[in-house]
């Protein structure tokens, strides 16, 4: 995991689960040809890129998961069925395969709980310190999902934090240009979502997740619109930046 600017002096902290799509060598790509590593499947496309310079912008600490969602997923509870996929899409696994205890175990200690404890003991030390803290998780989807256009250019998803939900939400529609989905095109759930339920929502603190669609972010000025739109809606909201 990479941890970008932990001193920055905003109060969202923002974290990317699906950063990278690396798995390493000792697996074997888990069965998957090269081209199946750059899809979807295997990481958020562009969702790395938007969020360091959203953190810059935004003076934001950043946490970046370093390994695919496909070894083992950062934003599912341990134990759920999409915890380590054996199938993502219309795409099996093959290294995903009917796993022993301990090879699940041994993934989680590796992979899954050195990111959540380091973003843990962060935001144990924030509230320690007085100092207040909104999560925002950063996120892209597919434009078509199993042959069904997706017509959201962007989403917010949320649970608790309504109030939060709602501000995302409508500095996002102030474009009339967009079209911003209200917990579309996914919903948090306690047994399919992680950074929400349990770094948010247990804790107290507003926790949201920023979806943007893939072929939106493409380029390098693509990701630069994005990240100074979110900028501005973040930067308005009330006690934040």
């Amino acid at each position: 995991m990479t941890a970008v600017n932990e001193g920055g002096r905003s109060p969202v902290v923002l974290i990317c689960e699906h950063a990278s799509n690396h798995i390493p060598a000792r697996y074997g790509a888990l069965g998957l040809a090269p081209a199946d590593l750059l899809r979807h499947i295997a990481w958020d496309i562009g969702a790395a890129d938007l969020a360091r310079r959203l953190s810059a912008l935004l003076d934001a600490p950043l946490f970046l998961s370093g390994y695919s969602r496909l070894l083992i997923d950062c934003n599912r509870p341990p134990g759920s069925a999409t915890s380590i996929p054996p199938e993502s899409e219309d795409t099996v696994i093959p290294g995903n395969q009917a796993l022993s205890r301990d090879e699940i175990a041994s993934r989680e200690a590796e992979y899954f709980a050195p990111f959540q404890d380091r973003i843990a003991r962060f935001l144990d030390a924030r509230t320690e310190a007085g100092r207040p803290s909104t999560i925002l998780g950063v996120h892209s989807f597919t434009p078509v999902f199993l042959g069904r256009t997706r017509s959201w250019h962007a989403g917010v998803l949320y649970r608790n934090a309504t109030g939060l939900g709602a501000r995302l939400l409508a500095g996002l529609r102030s474009d009339p240009a967009l079209t911003v989905g209200d917990n579309e095109p996914y919903r948090i759930a306690l047994d399919e979502d992680y950074t929400v339920p349990v770094h948010g929502d247990a804790r107290g603190l507003p926790a949201a997740l920023i979806e943007v669609r893939q072929d939106l972010l493409g380029t390098a000025p693509d990701i630069e619109d994005w990240a100074r739109r979110l900028a501005a809606g973040l930067s308005r909201l009330p006690g934040l930046c």
